[in-house]
C-alpha cells in the first residue's frame, strides 16, 4: 500500500513537471468579439500582449492555457476593433482652434459677431482669432462683409477663418496692418473687392498675407494645444492619425513630446511642401520612431468647394464667371513632384476640383511611370471627371472624408450642377478602381468622431436622417469596406500595414473596445456610441 501511494505521488509530480510552463505576458484580453481585420477578416475571442505587441490571438481558453498575464481584461462580450486611423486630419490646428473663438454651427453672421464679442469680453486679447463659420449654413448664403466688425472693433485686428480653412473674414484693422488695399494682387487666391472696397474676404493664397501680422503662439500654447487635441481624439477611439500639413518646428515638437512620454498618439506627419521643408526632408530622408512617421509631403492643389476656390474645368454653376484656381502653376507642381519622386517620400496632394484632380493625376502617372509601389495619395478626390477614375488603378491611393459628402450635399449640386455632381464624392467608384481607400475626417473642418465617418460612408445621411434614401447611395461603402478604410487600408497607405491596422501577431496592440457592435447594430445608432476603453501599444489611454 505504501508503495502504491509512493508511485501515485511520483506520477503526480511527473505530471506537473511535464506540464508546459505558461509564458509571462503583460496583458490578456478575453471574452470579446474581436474584429482582427486580417486578410480573412477573422473574428477571435482573445489577445495576448507583451511589450506593447500582440503575441497571440485565439479563443479565450487557448490564450488562458498558454499565457500568464500581469493584467487581464475580461471584456464581458464587448466588441474590439483595431485602433482607428484618421487618414486625414489636423491635430495641431484642432488644438490651436480650441484656444480661439469657436464659430462652428453658427446660423447667421450676427451669431458670429456675437461670439466674437463674448470671447473678447472674457479674454480681452490684442488680436482676435476664430474659426468655423460657414455661410452655407446661414439664411443669407453670400460671404459676409467686415462692416459690423469694423464698427465694434476699430482698433483690434480680427481674423476669422472659414470652416474649410480656405477663406477668411478679417476686419479693417487687420487689412491695414497687412497692407492690403483694393489694388493688392495675389496669385492663386482672391481679395474680394466690391464697389471698389475690400469686403474683408480673403480666399486661399490671399490668406497668407495675414501670417505676417498674426501673433505666433508661444511654446506653452503649442504644447497645450497638442495635448488638448490628443485627449479629444482618444475619447473617440483614434489611435493613429495622419497630420495633413505641418511645418518642421511642429513636427519636431511632436517628436520631443512623444519621446518625453507626453504624447502617446501615433502620428504620420505630412510636412507642408514648402521649399524649405522639401529641401530639408528630402536631404534628411525618412524619419521614423515607434510613434512618429515622417515620410510624406502635403501639397496644396487648390482651394475648397464651399468657398469656390476648388479649381474646375468649367465655371461654377452658381457663379458662371468663376472657375476657382490652382494654387501653383502646373510646371511648379511638376517640379515639386519630381523632387519628391527623387526621394523616398510620398506626395499627398489636396485636390478638390475636377481640374485639379486631372492635373495631379496626370503628373502622378508621368512621374511615377518607372517607380512602382510609391503609394502617392490624392487627398479628397472630391469632384472627378469620368475618365480620370482610371488613374486610381495605377497604384495611386485615394484618401477621402465621407462626412464631406454629407456636409456638402445640401449645396454641392448648386456649385457644380446636375451632371458633375454624379462623379462627386464617388467613394465606391474610386474604391472599385483603387482596390482600397483611406478614410478620415479632416477635423477640425468636420467633427473628430470617427463614428460619424463610419455612418456617413455607409448611410450617406446626416444625423436628421436626411435624405431619407441616402445621398447618391451608389457610392456608399459597406461596413466591412468602411472598417478597413479606417484601419488596415489607412495603415497600408502609410507603409505601416506590417505594424498596425489589424490585430495580428507581431503588430502593435492598438485597439478600441465598444459595448455595441458597429458591424451589426442599426446604422442610425452608430454616431452616438463611444468607446469604453482605448489602448495604444498595450497601454490604456482612455
Amino acid at each position: 500500500m505504501k508503495t502504491v501511494k509512493t508511485i501515485a505521488f511520483l506520477l503526480l509530480i511527473t505530471t506537473f513537471s511535464c506540464s508546459p510552463k505558461k509564458e509571462l505576458v503583460d496583458l490578456i484580453l478575453t471574452n470579446a468579439k474581436i474584429y482582427t481585420v486580417n486578410n480573412s477578416f477573422e473574428i477571435v475571442e482573445a489577445l495576448a500582449i507583451k511589450e506593447g505587441k500582440i503575441i497571440a490571438t485565439g479563443k479565450t481558453n487557448e490564450i488562458n492555457d498558454k499565457y500568464e498575464p500581469k493584467e487581464t481584461i475580461n471584456a464581458k462580450n464587448q466588441f474590439v476593433y483595431p485602433g482607428f486611423y484618421d487618414a486625414h486630419a489636423h491635430l495641431y490646428r484642432l488644438g490651436i482652434t480650441m484656444q480661439t473663438v469657436n464659430l462652428r454651427d453658427t446660423k447667421s453672421y450676427d451669431e458670429v459677431v456675437a461670439r466674437v464679442v463674448a470671447f473678447q469680453n472674457e479674454k480681452k486679447v490684442d488680436f482676435i482669432e476664430g474659426r468655423g463659420w460657414d455661410q452655407n449654413d446661414w439664411e443669407n448664403k453670400e460671404f459676409p462683409s467686415r462692416e459690423k466688425l469694423d464698427s465694434l472693433f476699430p482698433e483690434t485686428p480680427i481674423v476669422l477663418t472659414r470652416i474649410d480653412g480656405h477663406a477668411m473674414l478679417v476686419n479693417g484693422k487687420a487689412l491695414e496692418l497687412a497692407g492690403i488695399t483694393p489694388i493688392t494682387k495675389i496669385e492663386g487666391g482672391q481679395i474680394e473687392v466690391i464697389a471698389g472696397k475690400t469686403t474683408g474676404i480673403l480666399v486661399d493664397n490671399a490668406m497668407e498675407l495675414m501670417k505676417a501680422i498674426t501673433p505666433e503662439p508661444n511654446l506653452k500654447t503649442k504644447i497645450q494645444a497638442l495635448k488638448d487635441a490628443q485627449e479629444t481624439v482618444f475619447n473617440y477611439g483614434i489611435t493613429s492619425l495622419n497630420e495633413a500639413g505641418l511645418e518642421r518646428d511642429i513636427i519636431e515638437l511632436i517628436d520631443s513630446l512623444q519621446k518625453a512620454n507626453q504624447l502617446d498618439l501615433n502620428i504620420y506627419a505630412m510636412a507642408l511642401a514648402t521649399k524649405e521643408n522639401l529641401d530639408y526632408y528630402t536631404k534628411k530622408g525618412i524619419y521614423k520612431t515607434d510613434k512618429l512617421n515622417v515620410r510624406s509631403f502635403k501639397f496644396m492643389g487648390d482651394g475648397a468647394l464651399g468657398s469656390r476656390g476648388a479649381c474646375l474645368h468649367l465655371p461654377y454653376s452658381d457663379k458662371p464667371k468663376q472657375f476657382g484656381a490652382l494654387l501653383n502653376p502646373i510646371e511648379e507642381t511638376r517640379r515639386i513632384a519630381q523632387q519628391i519622386a527623387s526621394s523616398d517620400f510620398q506626395m499627398n496632394a489636396h485636390a478638390i476640383g475636377d481640374s485639379t484632380n486631372t492635373v495631379l493625376l496626370k503628373i502622378y502617372k508621368e512621374i511615377l511611370k518607372d517607380k512602382p509601389n510609391r503609394r502617392w495619395k490624392i487627398e479628397h478626390a472630391q469632384i472627378m471627371q469620368e475618365q480620370d477614375f482610371d488613374y486610381f488603378a495605377l497604384g495611386i491611393i485615394p484618401s477621402v472624408q465621407p462626412t464631406h459628402a454629407t456636409s456638402d450635399m445640401y449645396w454641392a449640386e448648386d456649385r457644380v450642377g446636375s451632371d458633375r455632381i454624379k462623379n462627386s464624392y464617388a467613394y465606391k467608384k474610386i474604391l472599385d478602381k483603387a482596390g482600397l481607400i483611406a478614410l478620415g475626417t479632416d477635423f477640425p473642418i468636420e467633427e473628430v468622431n470617427p463614428m460619424l465617418t463610419f455612418y456617413a460612408a455607409v448611410a450617406r445621411k446626416d444625423l436628421k436622417n436626411y435624405p431619407e434614401n441616402g445621398f447618391q447611395m451608389e457610392n456608399a461603402l459597406t461596413r466591412e469596406e468602411t472598417l478597413k478604410g479606417m484601419t488596415i487600408w489607412a495603415a497600408y497607405s502609410n507603409f505601416e500595414e506590417k505594424e498596425k491596422g489589424s490585430l495580428e501577431k507581431g503588430k502593435w496592440a492598438d485597439f478600441t473596445i465598444f459595448s455595441e457592435d458597429i458591424m451589426t447594430m442599426p446604422i442610425d445608432k452608430v454616431p452616438y456610441i463611444l468607446p469604453t476603453k482605448v489602448y495604444i501599444k498595450g497601454k490604456q489611454v482612455k
